[in-house]
């Protein structure tokens, strides 16, 4: 038979006083109060669930809470116990969805940002945070999380198809669906309402390609650039972009470290390119001189392509197509574009495709042949890229071109 324990009363509990360790006064039916060394007394419920005994449920402290709400506590974990219900973990459940319930999309999605963008090029980081800033938390961000419909979401989208930035919506689709599903692993909502988002899409515009002039064209640019009122380190970004073909943000926000002039190489790491894969890129001559100009400009800083206001930040990403329009070539030369001129004319003079491919740090659509294909063709690009590099220059001097078959 269990002993019997005499009911607490007020007083006794006020008399209580600490000792060095820390005892129980027993209520009875569970209930108990563990007066710790410090003098701090708080209410424990001690049960069992499932024939085992578990951890002792937390009530609260007293004074704040009394004898008697005490008590009320006891009466409800009892009763959810006799409901099969375990108290611990009916508690724990409730404090997860008043944490929830507040919970706003602007604050999910900053966690959702912040727990991502380290794995992300700094391109798509970049991105990703300008579209969240600009469409996604001023249209939804004050929104509680389990609030927000589908219908809220389709309206989001079409706002900003409706400014004509069709590219713009369908990332922003994207990434509406993953931080709701984000928010589903978290525990933040139940259902994800940014699903079959696309089946309302805008229809897309036809592929439009990043406009360039043809290599017979080069001269005439690359003598604009010269007689042009544009900075130097963009006058130097520019020939660069046309004698390596990388991307302008992979140029823009490279630091010296990625570059040993002595081999004539520039690795850049994974964590900057698009594919998330190291790519070397072979420097021709002409491009090491334009370096090694530019190391007495920026070489005392970090990046070759230091920010004029904060040289700790590089060249602002509209620089070099805003040059290009000073120089007439808006609508007829993008920063980009350049790439799909080398493309175009080394695939006319018949390289090898995956030397071009890989010279564009392009992924393989072959996923198998990806896996397997791992070579850097590094030195048949080295040749084929100062082959171009000395083509551009016996062009400028009036020297014909020959095209040259370089299948491997």
């Amino acid at each position: 038979m269990p002993r019997k324990v005499s009911p607490l009363t007020d007083s006794a509990i006020k008399a209580a006083k600490p000792k060095e360790k820390p005892y129980k006064l027993t209520d009875g039916q569970g209930l108990y109060l563990d007066i710790k060394p410090t003098g701090s007394k708080l209410w424990r419920f001690k049960y069992r669930f499932a024939d085992q005994e578990k951890t002792p449920l937390s009530l609260g402290a007293y004074p704040d809470l009394s004898l008697v709400k005490a008590r009320q506590k006891r009466t409800e974990a009892r009763e959810q116990l006799a409901n099969g219900i375990d108290p611990g973990e009916q508690k724990r459940a409730d404090k997860q969805a008043r944490k929830v319930i507040g919970l706003t999309f602007e604050a999910l999605a900053r966690e959702w940002y912040a727990y991502n963008s380290p794995r992300w090029a700094e391109s798509t980081a970049y991105k990703a945070k300008l579209y969240m800033e600009n469409d996604m938390i001023p249209g939804i961000g004050s929104r509680p999380l389990k609030a927000i419909t589908r219908p809220e979401l389709v309206e989001l989208v079409r706002k900003v198809e409706a400014r004509g930035k069709l590219n713009a919506a369908g990332k922003i689709r994207q990434w509406l669906h993953q931080i709701f599903r984000f928010g589903l692993a978290r525990g933040a909502v139940d259902t994800n309402p940014a699903t079959d988002l696309d089946v309302v899409a805008a229809p897309a515009k036809s592929a439009r390609h990043h406009p360039h002039v043809t290599f017979a064209e080069l001269p005439e640019l690359l003598s604009k650039i010269d007689t042009t009122n544009i900075n130097t380190l963009t006058r130097c970004a520019i020939r660069l972009l046309i004698l390596t073909a990388v991307r302008p943000g992979e140029l823009r926000a490279a630091p010296w470290a990625e570059f040993d002039l002595d081999t004539e190489t520039w690795t850049i790491p994974k964590e900057r390119m698009k594919a998330r894969r190291t790519h070397m890129v072979p420097l021709p001559h002409q491009a090491v001189a334009i370096l090694r100009q530019l190391k007495e400009i920026t070489g005392r800083y970090p990046l070759v392509f230091a920010g004029q206001q904060n040289p700790e930040r590089p060249m602002s990403e509209n620089t070099i197509n805003k040059a290009l329009c000073l120089m007439g070539y808006k609508d007829r030369q993008t920063g980009h574009g350049f790439r799909h001129l080398l493309s175009t004319e080394l695939n006319g003079r018949n390289y090898h495709k995956d030397w071009i491919e890989r010279q564009l740090a392009h992924g393989d659509k072959d996923e198998i042949r990806a896996t397997y294909n791992h070579a850097a063709y590094l030195e048949q690009r080295r040749e084929m890229m100062q082959n171009w590099a000395d083509s551009i220059d016996a062009l400028c001097a009036g020297t014909n071109v020959v095209s040259i078959k370089r299948e491997a």
